[in-house]
């Protein structure tokens, strides 16, 4: 099995040594270039073609922010996990809106990192929706009631299974939990999070969540988590 190619962005050299160091010492990953600003993503990605990109939010030039909206923009995009010292910042949100696949505290034990990079690579998303919705209430402001008439008439592209499929994805259950509640195979689960995906144009599953958390579908219905908050 190839290891995951990693790459570091982060504009504390002490910080990216850390990084470097923790990760590098992994069996399934490999280092293969860091960057101190988001200017210089685009170019070593080119050069390195990350797996996945550890991207921290707040840089002094090009910010992880708008360095992650490039990277996702672009049809070969590399999984991006934002590296950040806040619980709950509109920047992060803006991020994981942007198609980062999740988000990790700066202060999170390494193994735990180092879990958070092998599951992103493996198209996982390292965000539980019980974090997903704190992190929104806590930065919704007044264009909270825009966003959802706006997310609302994006899923009605949606057949009712469909809908029912990407609400599950929502609360976080991975495709043999939504099958065995839908009753279906998981073979066709993974179909329909396709077709959610294709048809809302979304990257990943955290956009799906936001996407019915948005539209407020979630309101009042369960979730599951598995361990350390991460959706199972």
């Amino acid at each position: 099995m190839n290891a995951i190619r990693l790459l570091l962005v982060d504009d504390d050299p002490l910080v990216r040594a850390g990084l470097s160091f923790m990760l590098g010492g992994a069996d399934d990953i490999e280092v293969v270039g860091e960057a101190a600003d988001g200017h210089e993503v685009g170019a070593l990605v080119d050069r390195t073609r990350p797996d996945v990109v550890l991207m921290d939010i707040r840089m002094p030039a090009v910010d992880g922010l708008t360095a992650t909206e490039r990277l996702r923009a672009r049809a070969d995009a590399p999984q991006v996990i934002v590296l950040t010292t806040f619980h709950a910042d509109e920047q992060v949100l803006r991020a994981l809106r942007a198609g980062a696949a999740g988000f990790v505290l700066k202060d999170t034990p390494p193994a735990e990192i180092i879990e958070a990079v092998r599951r992103v690579a493996a198209g996982d998303p390292v965000l539980s929706p019980a974090v997903t919705r704190r992190l929104m209430e806590r930065v919704a402001g007044s264009a909270a009631d825009t966003r959802r008439e706006r997310a609302r008439e994006r899923i009605t592209a949606l057949n009712e299974r469909e809908r029912e499929v990407a609400v599950a994805v929502g609360r976080g259950l991975a495709n043999a939990g939504i099958a065995g509640e839908l009753f279906m195979s998981v073979a066709t689960v993974k179909t329909h999070v396709s077709r959610v995906l294709a048809k809302l144009g979304l990257d990943n599953r955290v956009q799906i969540a936001l996407l019915v958390h948005d539209a407020g579908l979630l309101d009042g219905t369960p979730h599951d988590e598995g361990p350390h908050g991460t959706a199972r």
